[in-house]
């Protein structure tokens, strides 16, 4: 059980804290309801870009990690399809420097030609070493597209296109910034060695100042649900051909979402999953198969995938993957239920002795509409019956609702 406290501040910014007195440290963090999600489809890759304008200095702190740096401050960010995430973690003491270079870049971030050159230039070369120059790089390039055909999940959190980023002017990022970077858009999240009430009044005097903005809330168009099987074959320089197959699934605010979660670990999750112990271990058709999830907000994907080995069809291969699936709709047993929830529950448990995770997790859970979310979800893996399962993989494993990929070799 994570124990926290919920205020909302007159300018709309919620603040969450936890107190953890084990060590001398405070997380700072503050999430931004602002993913790939939230961007048009001329203008993707936005999300992202900010991620990195954020650390290009502020009106008052031209250097921002110059000061962290002397308060002996560790930071990052990550963005996805749903959230832009920054954290600070640093000395209980050193408190209002974290709260000091957050609330200035929300505020006044250096948004110039400069920043904005420079910054466009390290997103364009990560376009490009990470999607465009490795082997099977493009794959989401390719694969999202194919799933998705208006929700904007049909997009990479990189973006689209390198053009996208490569013409973003300083009037299109300043507009997406007074849009999306404003209080009444954002969680910040305390954690550690604080009192929550000094808390407070430190929050309200950082950011109670901060106005809100009048933009509301992104529409975004919910995918129609799939009716029909989707297939695309592409050929490349790659080591083995590949096979990718995505089923939508229920997204985070479904109570069906764990399900979904628990059954792709039942088929793919490690080398004793039935993924890897029939398809590799036994029958030697892929070098190395798995299956996750995506874990959107909106409605997501099951994703499995695997590299066939070289001497297998990679038609035949496929087949190999359905006819697991069938088996386990067919043949379930209670005793792999239980293992998958105790791994769940125990990955959880493991994850949250972090402080940095609590805080995070109870940021995205607010995001999400319930913040309680964070001691909610593990009840509910509990719960979870072979039935939900067999339920849940016969709704959703489904050709109809399948969209494959077929990544062949040149070799």
């Amino acid at each position: 059980m994570i124990k926290y406290q919920e205020h909302l501040l007159s300018n709309g910014l919620t603040l969450i804290t936890h107190v953890d007195k084990s060590a001398p440290l405070v997380v700072v963090n503050i999430l931004y309801k602002v993913g790939s999600r939230n961007e048009q489809p001329g203008r993707t890759g936005f999300a992202h870009l900010f991620e990195h304008l954020m650390f290009g200095g502020s009106k008052n702190v031209p250097d921002y990690d110059k000061h962290l740096q002397k308060a002996g401050a560790e930071n990052n960010a990550f963005t996805n399809t749903d959230i832009t995430n920054y954290y600070i973690i640093l000395s209980a003491e050193n408190i209002e420097t974290a709260l000091w270079v957050e609330s200035d870049r929300m505020q006044f971030l250096n948004l110039d030609k400069k920043n904005l050159a420079t910054q466009k230039k390290v997103v364009v070369e990560e376009f490009k070493q990470r999607y465009l120059n490795v082997p099977y790089g493009d794959v989401w390039l390719k694969l999202l597209p194919l799933a998705y055909h208006v929700h904007p999940y049909q997009w990479p959190t990189i973006g689209k296109e390198i053009s996208h980023i490569e013409k973003a002017s300083l009037k299109n990022v300043r507009e997406f910034h007074e849009k999306h970077y404003a209080p009444n858009n954002a969680v910040l999240t305390i954690s550690g060695n604080i009192d929550p009430t000094n808390t407070y009044e430190l929050a309200k005097k950082w950011f109670g100042n901060i106005p809100a903005n009048q933009n509301g809330h992104d529409q975004i168009t919910s995918e129609p649900r799939q009716t029909s099987s989707r297939f695309l074959e592409i050929d490349a320089n790659v080591p083995l051909n590949s096979i990718y197959k995505v089923y939508h699934m229920p997204g985070r605010i479904n109570k069906k979402y764990i399900t979904a979660d628990l059954l792709s670990d039942l088929l793919g999750r490690g080398k004793s999953s039935r993924l890897y112990q029939s398809l590799v271990k036994d029958k030697k058709v892929f070098n190395d198969i798995n299956s996750y999830i995506t874990g959107s907000a909106d409605p997501g994907l099951l994703i499995i995938s695997g590299k066939v080995n070289p001497d297998i069809d990679i038609v035949d291969a496929e087949k190999r993957i359905v006819d697991e699936i069938d088996l386990l709709k067919n043949n379930l047993k209670e005793t792999e239920v239980e293992k998958v929830i105790n791994q769940a529950v125990s990955s959880t448990y493991f994850s949250e002795t972090e402080l940095l995770n609590r805080s995070i997790n109870l940021s995205v859970a607010n995001s999400l509409g319930n913040t309680n979310l964070v001691n909610e979800e593990i009840e509910l893996v509990g719960k979870v019956k072979k039935t939900d399962i067999l339920n849940m993989a016969n709704e959703i494993l489904v050709n109809s609702n399948c969209s494959t990929l077929h990544y062949k070799s040149k070799k």
